[in-house]
Order: C-alpha cells, then sequence, then structure tokens
C-alpha cells in the first residue's frame, strides 16, 4: 500500500480484496453467514440509534443526552468493528498466516495503528 497524496494527508488506497487467493475456503461458509448475520443486525441498530440521535436534535434536547446518544452509537460501531475483525481474522488472517504472512502481518499493523489513533 503506497501512500497517495490528497489534498495534505495521506490516503491508503488498495483494490477491493473479498477473498484474496489463497484465504478462502467453502469451510467457512456458515461461520461467514452467521457473523453477515450478527453485523446486518448491529447495523440496523446503528441505524435507529443515528435516526433517534436525529429526532433528539430535531427536538432541541438538552445538549448532555445529545452527546450521551452519540456516545451510544460510537460504541455500537466499535461493536460491530470488533465483529468484522474477529471474521477477519478467523476467515482471512488464519490462510494468510500459511500463504501470505508478511501481508497478514502489514494489515494487522496498519490496523492495530488506526485503532490506537482512535482511543
Amino acid at each position: 500500500m503506497e501512500p497517495t497524496p490528497s489534498s495534505h494527508k495521506y490516503h491508503y488506497h488498495r483494490p477491493v480484496d473479498k477473498h484474496p487467493p489463497g484465504v478462502y475456503f467453502k469451510a467457512m461458509d456458515p461461520h461467514y453467514e452467521s457473523v453477515k448475520k450478527l453485523a446486518k443486525k448491529r447495523i440496523n441498530i446503528i441505524k435507529g440509534q443515528l435516526d433517534g440521535l436525529q429526532k433528539m436534535i430535531d427536538n432541541d434536547i438538552y445538549c448532555v443526552d445529545l452527546l450521551n446518544q452519540s456516545l451510544a452509537i460510537q460504541n455500537s460501531l466499535r461493536s460491530l468493528d470488533s465483529i468484522i475483525f474477529e471474521r477477519h481474522l478467523t476467515t482471512h488472517v488464519t490462510q494468510q498466516f500459511i500463504h501470505e504472512k508478511k501481508k497478514a502481518i502489514k494489515e494487522l499493523v496498519y490496523l492495530f495503528g488506526r485503532i490506537n489513533r482512535k482511543l
């Protein structure tokens, strides 16, 4: 992943890689589908929370209540991140360590760095 300048920040561009060679096999389907279902459920909860926050803003609700709702949304997003990250670890990383160890390590280090910046 080469950084490319875009205004004054660097953005990393990489091709969409649904199932990189050697990291997906049919036995993963049941796990894959259950995680998809869980992620979709979490996304629907987040949508509802966002709609609720929008209504609260429209109704001029007290700022502390708005912030509490916003924090709840951020916690839900972190929960979604955990679901997706676990899926990646169990479906892709385990196989990447066999077939593309350097790539797996590079991706995990990159993600770890992004997660630490959010904290």
